[in-house]
């Protein structure tokens, strides 16, 4: 056999393996995620993954509603704000305490400038794994 067909089949036993190990409700996997920012007015749902809907609540704050709800609300979710500007102003996102929702069908989460103000901004990266 040569090296070629060897690696092939050695391949091919690494994808089969992988493929039985790695199943949807693997916990490594986002079980959601979605892509949007505030843009002239409105809020932009550019890519998305299990998200029903995006929400402002205000300047800087934002309702993320799951298509399909977690089985509780155990997640954990990450997220990063982009700078709205070339001129080296940051955006963070984050979650304010327990007063803002974290349950089972979505989640609230805020945008804030580097003083700690809440601010809006054109891009918001959210993903979610439980």
């Amino acid at each position: 056999m040569s090296l070629v067909a060897q690696l092939s089949a050695l391949a091919t036993r690494i994808g089969n393996e992988i493929k039985g190990l790695i199943r949807p409700d693997h916990p490594g996997l986002a079980r959601a995620w979605v892509n949007f920012g505030y843009v002239n007015g409105s809020v932009q749902l550019r890519a998305a993954y299990n998200v029903a809907s995006v929400t402002r609540l205000a300047a800087g704050r934002y309702r993320i509603q799951f298509e399909t709800a977690m089985p509780d609300a155990k997640y954990c979710w990450v997220a990063t704000g982009r700078s709205n500007a070339n001129s080296g102003t940051v955006r963070f996102a984050a979650a304010r305490g327990t007063a803002d929702n974290k349950v089972e069908a979505g989640l609230e989460i805020v945008c804030t400038s580097s003083s700690g103000s809440l601010a809006d901004t054109t891009e918001i990266s959210l993903v979610v794994f439980r």
